[in-house]
């Protein structure tokens, strides 16, 4: 039986039925495919749905992809955006339109996912070393001559390893080596030293092709520009090491990567002093909460307040929750918590209140903490706040707001429902 493509994949997230699965869908809509759901263009405020609900705003989701599009345009750089950010085939697809290389990963189930709906190249941020993981990669190598997969190699063990795992493979796996941001940071190869021992264990199997070197500038300890443009420089100066030494001998293109959300200005600047190698070099910016953007972490670390006439990212994400109980006139509590909010970071923020059809900004509401279920709030004399009130929560960091909903509407500034965007966690 053939294979399904991605584009028939894709199709078939329409024809999926609305039921128990999915929190905030209205209940009427129970049994009907996600297409004739989205097709009755409901609002998000008058149309059934039930709070807590979270909503993605339709217009910044595209200005945002827009606009990460024509900054990777300018600088020169191919884009591979974290799709672990949202493990959402339709963001997926949106991206590539936009311009995208592929998308990055992280772990095996991700590869599966984004393969099952058609990406033709996965960049996984990660050293592999499962051998179920690395025989069923090899099988998608050796199914599709147009899949492109790269991964990390950060040690001479994870060589042996993935080198017994892919014996017989009829494509080598493409890798990179990774360099560690600094001392005390996550994973990666601590010294160029270091990176030159994984970099020949490389070459000394037939099963692993060396393609390049990256790293993730995120880790730099005591992150500042100065702490990351040396780490990034270190990176950069390990491809030429790695390039006048042979290393790269037969390679297509030299892949250099490095850009999580907090530093992509920092690579663009490192990235365009990169020398001519033996290959062309592939600048891959691996940068992926752009698509949403956020309410607190990324919005206070974002390369765009940096350099302001680069433009702006915009949070696209709201969730939407109902006050329950005003026990005081110092206390509200609504009914989201740690099942729907990302609150790894930052606890969410109250930026609106809807009572009536009318909308105003939630002055002298914050919330303070949250259980299972309920955001306390604290309230001052500001604040106009009863119980029945709608209460919509600016969010930070996206990587914990995708992986509590799995059917998220994507509503218009007047609220109108256009479509729904269907996760994988």
């Amino acid at each position: 039986m053939p294979r399904e493509t991605g584009a028939e994949a894709l199709a078939r997230l329409a024809e999926e039925r609305v039921d128990h699965r999915f929190k905030g869908l209205p209940p009427d809509a129970a049994g009907m495919t996600v297409a004739e759901l989205a097709a009755q263009r409901r609002n998000l405020f008058t149309g059934g749905f039930s709070t807590p609900v979270l909503a993605l705003s339709a217009e910044r989701l595209e200005h945002n992809l827009a606009l990460m599009e024509t900054y990777a345009q300018r600088h020169g750089l191919a884009f591979a955006p974290h799709g672990k950010t949202s493990m959402a085939p339709r963001l997926f697809q949106r991206q590539i339109e936009h311009g995208a290389w592929g998308i990055t990963l992280a772990v095996p189930h991700q590869v599966w996912v984004a393969r099952a709906f058609g990406v033709e190249r996965i960049f996984l941020a990660n050293e592999l070393v499962d051998p179920a993981a690395l025989r069923r990669v090899a099988v998608e190598l050796a199914a599709d001559p147009g899949f492109r997969f790269v991964c990390y190699v950060d040690s001479v063990r994870g060589v042996e390893l993935m080198d017994a795992a892919l014996r017989g493979a009829a494509r080598p796996v493409d890798v990179v080596v990774e360099l560690a941001a600094g001392d005390g940071a996550r994973t990666g190869v601590r010294t160029e030293a270091e990176c030159a021992a994984v970099a020949d264990a490389v070459a000394a199997v037939p099963t692993l092709r060396l393609v390049g070197v990256a790293g993730y500038e995120g880790e730099v300890p005591k992150a500042d520009t100065a702490r990351v443009t040396a780490y990034l420089r270190r990176l950069t100066a390990l491809a030429a090491d790695f390039d006048r030494s042979g290393r790269f001998a037969g390679v297509d293109e030299i892949v250099v990567s490095a850009g999580g959300s907090a530093w992509f200005d920092a690579v663009a600047d490192v990235f365009a002093e990169i020398p001519g190698l033996s290959a062309p070099v592939l600048k891959l910016l691996r940068s992926g909460a752009y698509v949403s953007h956020d309410d607190g972490h990324y919005r206070r670390l974002t390369p765009f307040t940096r350099v302001p006439q680069e433009g702006a990212l915009e949070p696209a994400f709201r969730l939407w929750a109902q006050v329950v109980s005003r026990p005081s006139p110092e206390q509200a509590f609504a009914n989201a918590g740690k099942r729907d909010a990302a609150h790894d970071l930052d606890l969410p923020e109250a930026q609106v209140v809807r009572r009536d059809g009318a909308e105003r900004p939630a002055d002298g509401v914050t919330v303070t903490g949250l259980s299972d279920q309920h955001a306390w709030l604290r309230t001052t004399g500001d604040a106009d706040l009863e119980v029945g009130d709608w209460v919509g929560f600016g969010l930070s960091h996206p990587c914990t707001s995708f992986d509590k909903w799995q059917l998220i509407p994507l509503a218009e500034a007047d609220g109108t429902v256009v479509d729904y965007i269907r996760t994988f966690f």
